[in-house]
């Protein structure tokens, strides 16, 4: 049930007539006076109906000004904010009355805050909260020793989070549209309601429902492609070893088949096959990536039902892209080039109100989750000792970045099947 409130805050702000375009002339200007701005907050999550708890950010990343306030019933009140372009994000964590726990996150970019232009729209949507977490991604790829761009490392490490064992059998795992961070964004259709990703590929773990078995504080690696990198048949300049990974992004047409099973692929320009494709790369700039399972019950096909692909309406070149639900998605990472690309958000805030980057392509690095501290920096563990990773659904703040790429950080372990123990 969508339930709507209206927060109040209060700006310091110029009283001279501002235009958007002349933000920068009010720090000039001596008289001042309060501006209030009202935020039209909907919720859009059964059994959550209040703010308690919730965390509202203003960030100018032009003037590098942010404020921060924890929410407190349906109304607060800001003072000192200066005038300019900010993204206002509503985000947190709230049990439902059924003690569903769910991340909350809304936001309105790129909004002008000045006298005469009050009124901010902000929907909230839930996500609930996944056991199975992106725990290290490394995207950027690495050059070898003849300065050469060497795209066949990358690799996308999976854990689980929890205190249960959880089956990794129908684990899709997809990139999203656009590859890359853009200024000019797709149109999707309107009738979709902001409720899809849009899948530029999507690949799934094969396996018949419990042959997979992730145990509490064991991960799992997804590799473009499971060799020693740092062979020197491959590339010594390579900063990782993925001779070990769980599973491998085989397309046939480039490099040897492994050891490793292979991922299958379930969706690509339409078709449940690569098509042209030579080889899978996300990209070494930075990608956005969703893992989902399809819920008990349900029925989602891509191929077969064509109500759940559509190309991009503002490009109309026959690319059609598989729409994924967003109440299907478990976790979602964004990545970009730099942290100027967080204006060019492809991921919906409710999935990933950030942005993690690495700085450029093919310079061995990777991101990595970090540990969850309580307040005194202590990590804090599951009942049965395995880590816990932070998970905020914001990756600005998740993810160390420029991280040289590892498997199995903080000495995570390795699952019982993988096919090197057999």
């Amino acid at each position: 049930m969508k339930k709507l409130y209206i927060i109040t805050f209060s700006f310091i702000i110029s009283i001279c007539l501002l235009s958007c375009d002349s933000f920068k002339d009010a720090f000039d200007t001596e008289k001042v006076k309060p501006l209030t701005v009202s935020v039209n907050a909907s919720i859009d999550v059964e059994g959550i109906s209040n703010f308690d708890g919730l965390k509202i950010s203003f960030d100018n990343y032009d003037e590098d000004i942010h404020e921060t306030r924890i929410l407190s019933g349906e109304k607060v009140s800001i003072d000192g904010i200066l005038p300019g372009i900010y993204s206002i994000t509503i985000s947190g964590k709230a049990k439902n009355t059924q003690d569903i726990e769910y991340y909350l996150s809304g936001s309105a970019i790129n909004q002008a805050l000045y006298e005469g232009n009050s009124n901010i729209n902000i929907s909230i949507k839930g996500l609930k909260i996944s056991p199975l977490l992106f725990k290290e991604i490394y995207w950027s790829c690495s050059k070898n020793q003849s300065n050469k761009s060497y795209p066949y490392d990358q690799f996308y490490e999976i854990y689980n989070n929890s205190s249960n064992t959880m089956y990794l059998d129908g684990l899709y795992f997809a990139d999203i549209q656009p590859l890359n961070t853009t200024t000019t964004l797709p149109t999707w259709p309107e009738s979709d309601g902001g409720n899809y990703v849009y899948g530029r590929i999507v690949w799934k773990i094969p396996g018949t429902g419990t042959d997979y078995p992730l145990a509490p504080g064991e991960s799992c690696i997804l590799a473009e492609f499971a060799v020693n990198h740092k062979l020197e048949i491959w590339n010594p300049k390579s900063p990782v070893d993925c001779s070990t990974a769980e599973f491998e992004f085989h397309i046939g047409t480039i490099y040897p088949n492994t050891n490793a099973p292979d991922m299958q692929i379930v969706f690509y320009q339409g078709k449940a096959s690569t098509g042209t494709l030579k080889m899978y790369l996300s990209g070494n700039q930075g990608g956005a990536y969703v893992i989902f399972k399809v819920p008990e019950g349900e029925h989602w096909d891509p191929i077969g039902d064509k109500n759940m692909q559509t190309p991009d309406l503002a490009k109309p070149t026959g690319a059609v892209y598989a729409k994924i639900p967003i109440s299907y998605v478990l976790d979602a990472v964004e990545g970009g080039l730099n942290e100027t690309k967080i204006t060019q958000k492809r991921m919906p805030t409710v999935l990933d109100a950030g942005m993690t980057y690495v700085g450029a392509g093919y310079n061995s690095q990777s991101v990595s989750r970090k540990l969850l501290t309580d307040e005194d920096g202590n990590v804090i563990y599951n009942e049965d000792g395995s880590i816990i990773l932070q998970d905020t659904n914001n990756s600005t703040d998740d993810f160390d970045r420029n991280m040289v790429p590892t498997f199995r950080r903080y000495n995570t372990k390795m699952p019982v099947w993988n096919h090197t123990l057999k």
